[in-house]
């Protein structure tokens, strides 16, 4: 039977799995668990606090913080009593912390430090009433000042004799949280999204795509402040009794796949991307014989993966649908290269989830030439997110994959993809214009342009506002082109850009995990900047370039590159806290560079701009006119 809210949804788990473990975390080394009797007891307490402290229905209530078992605690916690979360990325700044708190007429918040806090207390013209710590260092209790502990004690103290029957009568309706979208261009919108939003992203992802299971291990990373983690890492697999496990930071994922083991991996394109780098560079460091038979193992993979896509349903239900040489060959594969590639995830992952991102096509057939089936979706914050996704049965790499079962997907008359169903958002808070805006007859208009082949697979093309236009007349759609360089494993990161010129220029970041040990074998040396200054690095990367957009049209392919000296981080405002470029700040941060950079019209001398110091390096080569 299916439940009438989230709080259900997890109360019937947790009393069906009482003693098996929630949640995994790693403290002073060491991996700890909690229960999912001990974790439920402890939303009780917590919501108990809370009504004590007067929070009551549609109260709103933030959450600023990174992950941890706490953040599910009070999460639930809040939406039993029929108030809303609002969730706030931990690396937002604090004008954008003010912002969120005060669009969302925010009165309580959970914090987990003194740290968090002072983004909260700096500003002034929050009307905050109580701010609740969870893992308090150092602090003195105030009547508006509680540490989780505190909270949970008052609740143990002054109980809900009728908790249950109150979340009981919470309905798919009722408001459950308000996320904010990442806010690429402007300020963010507040995304209300109902239990019965969440819920039924829930039950549509979990018929059509990897089925969950209470045995699964599944390692958090991403934010729980992004919808994308709140559904597939927090909501579904509390629904089901699987165990969730926090990884320490996007640092130490690497380490905590090898600890936690985790069967399935929820992420976005970049930690893929960052494996593939991994195994590539492992093969570049090979043997020629182990070169050879990493290539032949991954055209063996390829093989079984075209067989696989040929196939109806009803042969996978049968034994034996593999060619027996096929079979042969991949069983040696298997044991030589593909076991390799998954131990680096711990060696039993069963499964990849890939959203918030376009995968790179060659990167997804990499996963299952290997064997790891990676599933690429697609959706959005208004979404509750996901609006397709590839199931386990002739997953088609290169698209988003098949709307969920309860959703209906069209494409306007000008290429924009449009949504109708049950987990498309209740509207914008306090924004009616807005929200009036992405609605046309009842389908929500998801500002991306998108095709459906003659299977009925999804294709995103790019954003709709993304589209360059180029003064020959041409239109380029930059992310495959941006994917396509991120590919070389010394690009992080590439924009494209060129809007009203004749042609277009490519912004990139380098990947110095890869670049500075390749500089260090050709016997180069010094900082950063001065590495990039070399001709032969200015070079390799050129050359990089070239050869992963050179099955592009001409017009299509970058005439120029300026090489950025930098990471781009959430911090520092060029990605969003899902880790999209935030392309108005790129434009703007890069201004000066772009324009010196156009003003250039040799294609034929390797050069360096004249404000390289100051924001990064611009080098141009040859690659035809393409008009």
């Amino acid at each position: 039977m299916k439940a009438n809210n989230l709080v259900e949804a997890v109360a019937s788990t947790a009393r069906r799995y009482a003693d098996k473990d929630a949640f995994l975390w790693k403290q002073n080394g060491i991996w700890h668990g909690i229960s999912y009797f001990t974790f439920w007891e402890k939303v009780k307490q917590v919501a108990a606090g809370l009504a004590h402290l007067g929070v009551k229905r549609n109260d709103k209530i933030a959450i600023l913080s990174e992950n941890n078992p706490y953040w599910p605690v009070a999460d639930l916690a809040i939406i039993s009593l029929g108030a809303v979360s609002v969730p706030i990325h931990s690396t937002l700044p604090n004008d954008q912390v003010e912002y969120i708190l005060n669009n969302a007429d925010c009165t309580f918040i959970f914090v987990q430090d003194e740290n968090y806090l002072k983004k909260v207390l700096q500003n002034g013209s929050v009307p905050m009433k109580t701010a609740l710590i969870f893992t308090p260092k150092n602090f003195t209790e105030t009547d508006t000042l509680l540490s989780l502990q505190h909270l949970a004690q008052l609740g143990s103290v002054n109980p809900l004799d009728n908790w249950e029957a109150n979340w009981d009568e919470l309905t798919r309706d009722d408001l459950a949280t308000i996320i904010h979208t990442s806010g690429t261009t402007g300020n963010p919108k507040g995304v209300m999204l109902s239990h019965g939003n969440i819920l039924a992203n829930i039950e549509g992802v979990q018929f059509w795509v990897l089925e969950a299971r209470a045995s699964d291990v599944m390692l958090s990373h991403l934010p729980l402040s992004h919808v994308f983690e709140r559904m597939a890492g927090q909501f579904m697999p509390l629904s089901v009794g699987s165990t969730i496990a926090y990884a320490e930071g996007i640092e130490k994922v690497q380490e905590n796949l090898l600890e936690v083991r985790p069967t399935v991996l929820v992420s976005v394109p970049l930690l893929f991307e960052r494996v593939y780098a991994t195994a590539q560079k492992m093969v570049e460091s090979g043997t020629p014989l182990r070169k050879k038979i990493f290539k032949w193992a991954i055209g063996v993979g390829l093989k079984k993966y075209e067989h696989y896509l040929s196939k109806s349903f009803d042969d996978f239900m049968k034994e034996g649908f593999l060619p027996k040489e096929i079979k042969r060959s991949w069983k040696i594969a298997n044991a030589l290269v593909y076991k390799k590639v998954k131990d680096k995830l711990g060696g039993r992952v069963r499964g990849l989830i890939s959203g918030g991102g376009a995968l790179n096509p060659e990167i997804g057939k990499f996963f299952w030439a290997v064997d790891i089936p990676a599933l690429e979706g697609y959706g959005l914050t208004e979404t509750a997110p996901v609006v397709c996704t590839n199931p386990m049965v002739r997953s088609k790499v290169g698209t988003v994959g098949k709307p969920l079962p309860n959703l209906e997907i069209k494409i306007a008359p000008d290429g924009e993809v449009l949504v109708k169903g049950p987990s498309v958002m209740k509207g914008y808070y306090k924004n009616e214009e807005a929200t009036a805006e992405v609605f046309v007859d009842g389908w929500f208009k998801t500002g991306d342009i998108g095709s459906i082949d003659e299977e009925g697979y999804l294709k995103i093309v790019d954003r709709k506002k993304r589209i360059i236009v180029l003064t020959t007349g041409k239109n380029v759609a930059p992310q495959p082109v941006e994917n396509a360089m991120t590919q070389s494993i010394y690009i992080s990161n590439a924009v494209l850009v060129g809007q009203d010129k004749k042609y277009v220029i490519a912004l990139i970041t380098p990947s110095l995990e890869n670049l500075l040990p390749w500089a260090e074998k050709k016997g180069l040396s010094g900082n950063i900047e001065q590495l990039l200054r070399e001709p032969e690095v200015q070079h390799l990367l050129l050359k990089e370039v070239a050869k992963f957009t050179n099955k592009f049209a001409k017009y299509e392919q970058p005439k120029k590159v300026v090489i950025i000296g930098k990471e781009w981080t959430v911090d520092d405002g060029e990605l969003t806290p899902s880790l999209k470029v935030r392309l108005p700040e790129i434009q703007k941060k890069y201004k000066d560079v772009i324009e010196h950079a156009y003003a250039e019209e040799s294609f034929m001398d390797m050069r360096i701009a004249a404000n390289e110091a100051a924001v990064g390096l611009s080098v141009s080569h040859e690659r035809g006119s393409g008009h």
